[in-house]
């Protein structure tokens, strides 16, 4: 089965950049600084992951980059299709089975009936669920949850006609609730999916091992507010548990840091 999700061509264009973003929360005087100058790129068909420690504006950043909140300074922008965020809750429709769960985000975008079929079948294969679009979520386990929930995501990035653009997948800690097996697997899964479709990916988590396993990049943010203090470029290329040291021993000075304030 050839997926039609094929690799974009990549430009000189970013698929998303920050510029000075900042976020504040509450009343002036009482305001809670989240963010403050936050500066990142994210090239077409990179995959980024967002490191820090809890609290340190993770989240947040990227429901700024969904849409989902609007900057309190800064500027965001984006070179991609409307970016599809994926949780640690698979959040799929209850009363739908697996295929109707994907084909949905399709008929919100206008896709035609046939053609959501075709898109259907061919990201549930992506994912290994073929054999089960039939089934509700109840049917499935947790790890097949969020297969469908990354079928439903990409599903999300896709456009009908011309208005293709870079494809741009947000992920928050989505396999945060698995145990560590089906983590595990689901990692692996993600990476061949994120090959074969050379989706750009900014994804958030707060451990070290799953940073380095899945970004070619690992941008490090500081605690409260969150600012970039440091990153790590071809990742993929490096040594595992020399980088996972690395990182490790930044991040607990991070913290370390912030609670001696």
């Amino acid at each position: 089965m050839t997926t039609t999700l094929s690799a974009p061509s990549l430009s000189t264009e970013v698929a998303v950049r920050l510029d000075g973003v900042r976020k504040t929360f509450g009343p002036a005087g009482r305001a809670v600084v989240a963010l403050d100058g936050v500066d990142l790129t994210v090239e077409p068909g990179e995959f980024v992951c967002l490191l820090g420690a809890s609290g340190c504006g993770k989240s947040t950043l990227l429901n700024l980059v969904a849409g989902l909140d609007a900057p309190s300074a800064g500027e965001i922008t984006l070179n991609t299709s409307r970016p599809a965020v994926m949780f640690q809750e698979a959040a799929l429709m209850p009363w739908l089975t697996a295929a109707r769960n994907v084909e949905l985000p399709l008929r919100l975008a206008g896709f035609g009936r046939a053609e959501r079929r075709e898109k259907v079948t061919e990201l549930l294969d992506l994912v290994r669920l073929g054999g089960a679009g039939g089934k509700r979520p109840h049917e499935l386990s947790g790890g097949m949850r969020q297969r469908v929930a990354l079928a439903r995501a990409l599903a999300a990035t896709l456009r009908t006609g011309s208005d293709q653009g870079q494809a741009l997948l947000l992920m928050d800690e989505p396999f945060a609730a698995l145990d560590a097996i089906t983590r595990d697997v689901l990692q692996g899964e993600l990476l061949r999916v994120y090959r074969s479709t050379g989706t750009s990916v900014l994804f958030v988590t707060h451990d070290v091992r799953e940073a380095v396993r899945l970004g070619g990049r690992v941008v490090l943010l500081s605690s409260r507010p969150g600012r970039v203090v440091r990153e790590w470029r071809n990742v993929p290329s490096a040594d595992v548990e020399e980088l996972t040291e690395e990182i490790t021993a930044h991040l607990r000075e991070v913290i370390s840091t912030h609670a001696a304030a």
